[in-house]
């Protein structure tokens, strides 16, 4: 069962529901709200931007992710789902047939979604659509539309300031984070089940062993036992050089069972493991 909506952090959150649109008129693509929580007057404290999977509209991670929201708050967190163009993922674009006439096609799609470079014509998301792109108008809005919430302290340079900022994410959404800390060096990142991005020869993709400037001590990742990917997902995990006690193989009983993918979704909605939540972000709130 979710956590009630009545503790002390979530109660006390403001919750702010933003169309990248407002953000920035040069952004067109329609992919729902960002959804912000904060205190209601801005403090120092670490941002948590959390990347939804495939498919995954923000207004329902607010409902599944709702356990890991309240921690994350409870622990002194900002928190940011951020809307992003998340269809189609790379496993439906990079297919065994692309992959055996382009084998880094899934780093060159992360590459375009997440920074917006023009690295692929197989998808067709624009720059200012790209993430980064999207957090950094976002931040900038927010800096001037809350004045009282210092959102500035984010941004270096009207540029956002990774060195404040722990990624997080669900499946597509948690490779996108663990992607992005391969090109900058963000505070943290929690991947929730996000690599399995694959070469022709049936082996994981080569970025995740490509050095990123973001230290792996400073990486945490999940996947359920019981997931169709989970020993790729450990591959590329042990690939980013993730130490072993920031790996989590979690094994509790599946609450939401999934026919296609069992135990898909667990880590990061399942509070059973709100302990586990709380000790990695404490980890990366301490810098």
């Amino acid at each position: 069962m979710l956590l009630s909506a009545a503790t002390a952090a979530w109660a006390d959150a403001v919750r702010k529901d933003i169309f990248p649109t407002d953000t920035d008129g040069g952004i067109v693509a329609n992919s729902g709200p960002h959804i912000v929580f904060s205190a209601e007057k801005g403090g120092r404290a670490p941002l948590l931007v959390f990347l939804p999977g495939t498919g995954g509209e923000t207004t329902r991670t607010v409902v599944g992710e709702q356990a890991f929201i309240d921690t994350a708050l409870a622990q002194g967190y900002r928190f940011i789902i951020l809307s992003y163009i998340d269809t189609p993922a790379v496993s439906q674009v990079c297919t065994r047939p692309v992959l055996a006439s382009n084998p880094d096609c899934a780093e060159q799609m992360r590459q375009k979604r997440a920074f917006g470079e023009n690295t692929t014509a197989l998808i067709q998301d624009k720059p200012k659509d790209a993430i980064v792109y999207r957090l950094a108008a976002l931040l900038r809005y927010l800096s001037k539309t809350d004045p009282q919430g210092r959102w500035e302290q984010y941004l270096d340079k009207q540029a956002v300031d990774w060195s404040k900022i722990v990624l997080s994410g669900q499946s597509q959404g948690g490779g996108m984070a663990a992607y992005i800390a391969k090109r900058v060096a963000v505070r943290g990142v929690i991947d929730f089940s996000g690599g399995w991005d694959m070469r022709a020869n049936n082996r994981i993709a080569s970025w995740y062993a490509a050095p990123g400037a973001t230290p792996p001590d400073r990486l945490f990742g999940t996947y359920h036992v019981q997931e169709n990917f989970a020993s790729a997902i450990r591959l590329s995990y042990n690939a980013m050089r993730i130490p072993a006690d920031h790996q989590f193989a979690l094994n509790k009983p599946i609450r939401r069972p999934n026919a296609d993918n069992p135990g898909h979704g667990e880590g990061a909605s399942n509070p059973v493991y709100r302990e586990l939540w709380q000790e990695m972000l404490e980890q990366l709130k301490r810098g």
